[in-house]
């Protein structure tokens, strides 16, 4: 239980880190680039990958089966 919590917090992290850097590119809106070149554009960025993956490594955390060994 406590190994699944440890990937929960770490998904979530992850995530986080990826979203605030996502919200953070909208400030390319403001600059006169259209959604298009937005979505171009993060596509493009690294670090905006740690969402999808941290959104994946959440998922796992709770919908893998459960195994007595966690116990």
């Amino acid at each position: 239980m406590l190994f699944r919590a440890f990937w929960l917090l770490t998904g979530f992290g992850v995530s986080v880190s990826g979203g605030v850097s996502v919200i953070g590119y909208l400030n390319l809106l403001t600059t006169g680039q259209t959604f298009k070149e937005y979505l171009h554009f993060i596509t493009y960025r690294p670090e905006c990958y740690l969402l999808p993956i941290g959104i994946i490594i959440i998922t796992l955390s709770i919908y893998l089966p459960y195994s007595n060994e966690d116990d």
